[in-house]
């Protein structure tokens, strides 16, 4: 398909993959909801957190699509503020030792909850922005379609991960926030998202 033929989808799904994977807030809250109030609660706070990315995605298509039509220039911003944010993330899950995360909350609550965290967290919008953008080619297709396949395409990713975190609570119990709290989780993810930063530094822009 010519719209998404300049895509690097090896480097796309490994960067979704990894940014999903890494421990953190999310995912040490959906574990805890889980080990609490069961996985109905778990389940129907997934399905909230991916309400909220989607509305997310939607603010990022429209103002991604705005920005590299007013200045095709914008291409280089975005490539090294995405570099950045690597670097950001990195730092993020290497310092992640855990919290104490409000966990007690049922069905409708946490569905409530992970909608309103993710609408409201101003990461999930600049990491939109700046991560899909680095897999945009312009020169292929319509800005704000590529960017819809592409979050779409994340949210099935986040979603799955999101999914299985909830089953893996269910029976892991305490031992899976152990792990996400480990040094070696947070030194190994970190690590990754370095490395998933230096690869965007070197790879040509797209314009």
């Amino acid at each position: 398909m010519t719209l998404l033929a300049g895509i690097d989808w090896a480097g796309f799904l490994l960067a979704m993959v990894v940014v999903e994977l890494t421990p953190g807030p999310n995912m040490g809250w959906l574990a805890a909801l889980t080990m609490r109030e069961g996985r109905k609660a778990g389940l129907a706070a997934v399905a909230g957190i991916t309400l909220g990315l989607s509305l997310q995605l939607l603010a990022a298509i429209t103002g991604l699509a705005a920005l590299i039509a007013a200045a095709p220039a914008m291409f280089s911003v975005l490539h090294w503020a995405g570099v950045a944010f690597m670097l950001y993330l990195a730092w993020e899950a290497f310092r992640d030792g855990g919290s104490a995360v409000p966990a007690n909350a049922g069905s409708e609550r946490g569905f409530r909850r992970g909608v309103i965290a993710n609408v409201l967290n101003p990461k999930a919008l600049v990491f939109y922005v700046l991560l899909i953008g680095q897999f945009i080619d312009a020169s292929t297709g319509p800005v704000w379609l590529q960017s819809l396949i592409l979050g779409v395409i994340h949210l099935a990713i986040a979603a799955t991960v999101h999914i299985a975190i909830v089953f893996l609570a269910q029976s892991l119990g305490a031992r899976l926030e152990d792990w996400r709290t480990s040094l070696a989780a947070r030194l190994v993810f970190a690590g990754l998202l370095v490395g998933i930063a230096v690869w965007i530094a070197l790879t040509p822009m797209h314009a």
